[in-house]
């Protein structure tokens, strides 16, 4: 077996949580149960790597099948990876049955025809996930195994979730070769970014609840108080308050837990006013901005602003309704003609 497939599998191994070894080295399917009964797996783990590898050994490994063992580990350990989501169109609004081995086909070929040192798996799953792994090389040097991208793409879906690696100038390639598979006509970042895949999944496929303000929020009533009870009047008003917040804010992100979001951006562009004899603008263009969040946890977080005093309640629609203005970004491009050249399929 080749050393550097030997040392790959061994730093995948080392990378398993020791009580899990086993599990995945099943699931792998490479080692057979004889050989795996063979291997203590209460010693330390550099001991079982390398026993991993000698049994590996026995019926010599190539590349793509020890990038099986890392693909398991990384199904079962997303939160690993930081994972951007990516919103595919079609032209037509028929759709085509999606049949995966013509995906398989045509997404190696596409990449194969533009890079020639790529390494591709795909790995499929029960809820229709397709798991794919790339691992990218250049010209003169072999596929860096440990530099690979993830893209999860769920075939009943338009949406893609892509975890790049630093080979940041392949992403047009990969973004072609999905398109171009799938039968779509382009695709599109939608500017939701986090560690936690099965959230980013809860927001773009609607699989949580989240209201949406359809109130204007009313002020404290002023009303005379007498001197001698002005103590009990400010607690029941302080209790009233507490109580208003708790509503709104249930009310604007619903009673469950939200979905772990680590960062969000979208455009505004609004209309700048001012005073025509000030002579500021001489033009009536509009005002644009980027607006950006990160957060480890930003929906929890944007939720406990006004509870814990640091924002009025109810929270500005901009900040509620960040996983819906994502989903409508593209929708909005869509109409206006904005859609990005670099990934249309040709």
């Amino acid at each position: 077996m080749d050393e550097t497939v030997a040392e790959y599998i061994r730093r995948t191994v080392l990378k398993i949580p020791r009580d899990e070894i086993k599990m995945m080295l099943q699931q792998w399917g490479f080692l057979s149960e004889v050989q795996l009964q063979t291997i203590n797996f209460h010693q330390i783990k550099e001991n079982i790597s390398q026993d991993v590898v000698n049994l590996c050994e026995e019926n010599p490994a190539d590349i793509k099948q020890a990038a099986v063992l890392e693909m398991i580990y990384n199904h079962i350990y997303p939160n690993k990876r930081v994972w951007s989501v990516y919103q595919m169109r079609k032209t037509e609004e028929e759709t085509e049955p999606f049949d995966l081995t013509h995906f398989k086909k045509v997404f190696k070929r596409r990449l194969q025809s533009a890079l020639k040192n790529v390494t591709i798996n795909f790995r499929e799953y029960e809820d229709n996930a397709i798991w794919i792994r790339i691992a990218w090389g250049t010209p003169y040097t072999r596929p860096n195994q440990y530099k690979a991208s993830y893209v999860v793409y769920h075939s009943q879906t338009p949406y893609v979730f892509i975890s790049a690696s630093v080979f940041k100038s392949n992403l047009p390639l990969l973004c072609q070769a999905l398109v171009v598979a799938s039968h779509y006509c382009d695709i599109r970042e939608m500017e939701l970014r986090s560690h936690s895949l099965n959230s980013l999944k809860d927001i773009v496929f609607k699989r949580y609840s989240q209201n949406f303000q359809t109130y204007n929020p009313r002020p404290l009533q002023e009303r005379n108080v007498a001197p001698e009870n002005a103590d009990l009047r400010l607690i029941y008003e302080n209790k009233n308050e507490k109580e208003r917040i708790q509503r709104v804010t249930r009310e604007a992100f619903g009673d469950g837990p939200q979905p772990k979001l680590e960062f969000a951006q979208y455009k505004l562009e609004t209309m700048f006013k001012s005073d025509p004899k000030m002579e500021v603008l001489d033009k009536k263009e509009p005002f644009r901005c980027l607006v950006k969040f990160s957060s480890p946890h930003l929906l929890e977080s944007l939720k406990s602003l006004a509870p814990a005093g640091m924002a009025d309640a109810p929270l500005s629609p901009l900040l509620t309704c960040i996983p819906q203005k994502a989903r409508n970004y593209f929708k909005i491009r869509e109409k206006k003609g904005l859609l990005p050249e670099t990934f249309v399929s040709p």
